[in-house]
């Protein structure tokens, strides 16, 4: 017979279930607050007062004997309405893991409070409706939850018991929505013809739908994998200076992405500082490690002048610092931004004063199209160029969705503006353009040592090796060339790949090998590099050609550097490198 649980089993046992973050969205009058009360009903996440009080409501019972969305709009607006307006956040489990579902309102006016519950989601369930079809506002909800960098996104078609359980409405909804989210860039995402009000497919598979045979809803989310605590790189942005006598000094905050433990070096910025970390001390005692999202408090071996709003890093993986970079923006409130307009800019730990230097366009819910704009409106979704009075230690969201987000905050009112997501660092045409020139002006020809005398000393000739990201790939290819006694420099930076080509003439001249890591869109770059080089000393494998495991690739690169003669054979050692 079973032992039986005790209370302090249960509680262990809870505290080692991991949680999934859902967010669910969809137009208004989609069903998502019934869908997630049946969730929560079904899946026996209520408690009897709970049932009591859906049985004793006496509004909205032309639903049946439970209005399940009662359990999610709280507010006397939105039971009187029968609509939602507030997030409500919901908590359920399964024997496999917690759930923490917010519920968002799907009208229009109402956008900015779905990007709110959507900010920190692991999944998202977008409800339509199969008697309406794909809506407006479903696009606009799909593209939020792309440019939040939600990973996985499950397409509910509810009401399939208004529409006779069609095969033929589930499918041409899936289609078109499917569309709708590869043009999106929504890598993995499911379909899944449910009835909230009847419970088919929302916990349990139905009966009334026999030509589907895929999982119910909460199948599929109970399949799904949530990040893993401590992905990334890592960083802690500083909250606090903890000084409680002399004898200790400690930096407060919480690791916002990767894993810290005793003895890391640790990059403090922005003074760029190196120590390593002593101890890793909480109210509980102290720590081998700290992931994501403990709330730790760090002491370094080095007394270092940091303060609330610097960031810890690791020295060989150090976050972008400027103070101009390009952001999608979702804009709440209800006068515009337009350029030149002034905030106050909350990134991690630290506030600043930001400017909207340029709007670069407006997204077109309808067509996802990119238009001019002059303002972005209320619950508008566009790109801005944005400046800040002093650097930022970010990264890009797609990322790090902690460093790589902030909110603008209106300076008047203190409210809300906007939030923002971070998608590169502005890039100073005109700067490169001026290196670029400078370096196109420089006289090779000046040099009285020939190209054969430096392949009789190096023991290759010069060559270009362009890759496109991959910059492990690159360091790991030039740590192999040099230990067999190349002259050889890897180039690598995805904001200024426009002088690369350039730099890589130059270092050319000198008969070195040079390994250039550009982003894949650098096309004109990659031409200008081969008319440098020659086509007989540029090297350029495809990116899908090459293996995936970077010893393997290194390898392929130096048999491609072989044969086009840029490498002389019998120079080659038996050492592999690293």
């Amino acid at each position: 017979m079973p032992q039986a649980l005790t209370i302090e089993g249960f509680l262990e046992q809870s505290r080692r279930q991991d949680m999934l973050r859902l967010v669910t969205a969809g137009s208004v009058d989609d069903g998502k607050s019934t869908l997630i009360g049946r969730l929560l009903y079904d899946a026996n996440g209520l408690y009897e007062d709970q049932l009591a009080a859906l049985r004793a409501s006496k509004l909205n019972r032309s639903t049946g004997p439970i209005d399940f969305s009662l359990l999610t709009d709280g507010l006397r607006a939105e039971r009187e309405q029968g609509i939602t307006i507030d997030v409500a956040y919901r908590h359920f489990a399964t024997p496999k893991r917690k759930y923490l579902i917010a519920d968002t309102p799907g009208h229009q006016q109402y956008t900015r409070n779905m990007a709110t519950g959507a900010s920190t989601a692991d999944a998202a369930v977008i409800l339509v409706d199969a008697r309406n079809g794909v809506l407006p506002q479903s696009r606009r909800h799909a593209a939020i939850a792309a440019l939040l960098g939600i990973p996985r996104i499950a397409v509910a078609v509810n009401k399939m018991d208004l529409v006779d359980w069609s095969r033929e409405v589930f499918e041409a909804i899936r289609n078109e929505f499917a569309a709708l989210l590869e043009r999106l860039g929504v890598k993995e995402a499911a379909f899944v013809p449910v009835s909230a009000l009847e419970g088919e497919n929302v916990a349990h598979r139905g009966r009334s739908m026999p030509w589907y045979r895929g999982p119910s809803l909460l199948e599929y989310l109970e399949s799904i994998t949530p990040a893993a605590c401590g992905g990334g790189r890592f960083r802690f942005p500083v909250q606090y200076v903890n000084r409680p006598h002399l004898d200790f000094r400690g930096y407060a905050g919480q690791v916002a992405s990767g894993v810290v433990k005793s003895g890391d070096p640790v990059l403090a910025l922005p003074s760029g500082r190196v120590s390593r970390v002593r101890s890793i001390t909480t109210f509980d005692g102290e720590l081998e490690s700290a992931y994501p999202p403990l709330s730790v408090t760090l002491r370094l071996e080095d007394e270092l002048d940091i303060s609330r709003g610097d960031m810890l890093a690791h020295p060989h993986h150090a976050p972008l610092v400027e103070r101009r970079f390009e952001a999608d923006l979702v804009w709440m409130q209800a006068p515009p931004a337009a350029a030149g307009r002034e905030y106050l800019l909350k990134h991690t730990t630290q506030t600043v004063r930001a400017t909207i230097q340029a709007l670069r366009y407006r997204l077109n819910m309808d067509t996802l199209a990119e238009e001019p704009a002059e303002a972005l409106e209320l619950n508008d979704v566009g790109r801005a160029a944005v400046e800040t009075s002093r650097p930022l230690f970010f990264d890009l969201y797609r990322e790090n969705r902690t460093t790589g987000s902030f909110i603008l905050i209106d300076p008047l009112t203190n409210q809300t503006a906007g939030a923002g997501m971070i998608v590169a660092a502005a890039k100073s045409e005109q700067s490169v353009e001026t290196a670029r020139r400078a370096l196109l002006e420089v006289e090779f020809e000046t040099s009285r040592v020939t190209p054969a005398e430096r392949f009789a000393r190096l023991g290759h000739f010069p060559a270009t090796v362009w890759l496109e990201g991959r910059s492990e790939l690159a360091y790991r290819l030039e740590r192999q060339l040099f230990h067999r006694g190349c002259a050889v420099q890897v180039l690598a930076d995805r904001e200024r790949a426009g002088i690369l080509p350039e730099l890589a003439e130059v270092l050319h001249a000198a008969g070195l090998i040079v390994i250039c890591c550009a982003p894949a869109d650098a096309w004109a770059e990659k031409e200008r590099a081969r008319a440098y080089a020659g086509a007989d000393r540029f090297v350029a494998p495809p990116p899908e050609e090459l293996p995936a495991s970077d010893a393997a690739a290194a390898r392929v690169i130096l048999g491609l550097l072989e044969q086009c003669g840029a490498l002389r054979r019998d120079r080659v050692d038996a050492g592999e490198g690293i």
